[in-house]
């Protein structure tokens, strides 16, 4: 028998369209994905982008305080030994990876089914869809939510990897007010809107920014380009690129080497934290340009104020339809529509 829902992604955007299908009996299939070490590099292991930040400020409902007991009562005691242990200490919010244990033990306390494996094929054309594996399996089913989210692009540097979650980041909103940042030096490297917005959002916290540019003009709109100009805290840097990531264990990021690209001299900087506004890769290369992407290769929503995708019973949840906003409550609201619409889709289909 074919499913009615099949979930792709396992962040917000998946989790919350899990509650709310396995609420509605609709008995969801959640593939959160593989294991796998090229899904580490990538940064697109099972939990998705939020599992792989600290402390998360900004969603609603966890104010500060220590929630080990709540955790301890609330999951598992296996998820608790290979996910958790030792529970994080953060006083200012609950982490990341938290969250999203929470998230998944919530879908499955309402009837989930989870598979931890990637869906590398799917066939569009015929119905009801379907569905391949990385392990091998063929899935059939009559919806599809797909979550799979959106990968901040990085430089590939290792030191760049050691410091990650420890002073390097690719989102400003995310994290910009975390203590580890108020007043102190910080780094954003990019010239395009994005970046300007991420420079400018971190002078609300940081004592200065310093802005890399490879070259010395900018990609960002002409009145991006004036806002980070005419901040007195904004430093920028033109004709110079990232050479290393300096810190150490205790402390993080306490610095970066940089590179005039035009004479190759290098010259360091302290700062305590690194941010990269240098895009982002939408996780759809397994739809095979079966659903209409726009320009930035980013799902396109059909329908005003829905969920729908350019193939009917296909909805799309989270940042792999979303280049704008990119957080965690956006990607779970769009979860629970994706979900709403599914359900009626498959309430006016008899299925």
């Amino acid at each position: 028998m074919p499913e009615h829902v099949v979930i792709i992604g396992s962040g917000p955007a998946g989790w919350a369209a899990a509650i709310y299908a396995s609420r509605a009996n609709l008995s969801p299939l959640v593939f959160e994905g593989a294991e796998t070490e090229e899904n580490r590099i990538a940064g697109t292991l099972p939990l998705g982008q939020l599992n792989l930040t600290t402390e998360v400020e900004n969603y609603p409902g966890f104010p500060a305080g220590h929630l080990h007991q709540f955790l301890r009562s609330a999951l598992p005691k296996d998820r608790l030994d290979t996910y958790l242990e030792p529970l994080h200490e953060h006083e200012h919010a609950v982490t990341g990876p938290e969250l999203m244990n929470l998230m998944r033990q919530q879908a499955t306390n309402f009837g989930t089914k989870i598979v931890t494996d990637d869906v590398v094929d799917v066939d569009l054309s015929r119905r009801p869809f379907v569905l391949r594996t990385l392990g091998g399996e063929t899935v059939e089913t009559h919806t599809i939510i797909v979550a799979t989210g959106a990968r901040a692009n990085y430089l590939g540097l290792p030191s760049e990897e050691r410091f990650k979650n420890r002073g390097v980041s690719a989102c400003a909103v995310c994290d910009g007010a975390l203590p580890r940042f108020r007043n102190k030096p910080l780094v954003v490297v990019g010239g395009g809107d994005s970046a300007v917005e991420e420079a400018t959002y971190l002078t609300k916290y940081a004592s200065q920014v310093h802005m890399l540019m490879r070259r010395d003009v900018f990609r960002a709109s002409k009145i991006m380009q004036d806002r980070a100009t005419s901040n007195p805290k904004i430093n920028i840097h033109y004709f110079r690129e990232l050479d290393e990531v300096l810190g150490d264990d205790k402390a993080g990021v306490t610095g970066i080497r940089i590179r005039n690209n035009q004479d190759n001299s290098t010259e360091e900087l302290p700062a305590s934290g690194l941010f990269l506004a240098i895009g982002h890769t939408p996780n759809t290369a397994f739809l095979k340009g079966q659903v209409e992407l726009n320009d930035k290769g980013y799902i396109k929503f059909t329908t005003l104020m829905r969920t729908y995708t350019s193939v009917e019973g296909v909805f799309a949840a989270g940042d792999v339809a979303d280049d704008y906003y990119r957080q965690a409550i956006t990607s779970a609201g769009t979860g629970c529509m994706a979900a709403l619409d599914a359900e009626r889709y498959l309430a006016a289909k008899g299925l």
